[in-house]
């Protein structure tokens, strides 16, 4: 019962970023988010090594002072595959 719940609740919970007309949807447990290009100040991907392999982050600083991290298991895919689809909907290069 509680992998049933599980797989439901992370279901629910990717992807977490999305690109619609009204700016990034940011989608969490309990509410959703759209933040409009003028919130954003950078984003950015941050790499390391963690246990033999190389860890990708996706990092959306926004305006008031918070920051945003994705991983791949957030976005549903490599973060930078994400950045390259922002980059070209004209987010990453806010700031």
């Amino acid at each position: 019962m509680g992998l049933l719940v599980f797989a439901t609740l992370s279901w629910r919970a990717r992807p977490k970023l999305a690109i619609t007309d009204d700016g990034l949807l940011i989608r969490g447990w309990w509410r959703t988010e759209v933040l409009e290009r003028s919130d954003i100040k950078i984003i950015r991907i941050t790499e390391f090594r963690r246990i033999a392999r190389k860890v990708r982050l996706l990092e959306i600083d926004i305006v008031d002072d918070r920051l945003l991290v994705f991983t791949r298991w957030d976005l549903g895919t490599d973060p930078l595959n994400v950045l390259d689809a922002l980059t070209a909907a004209g987010y990453a290069g806010s700031g």
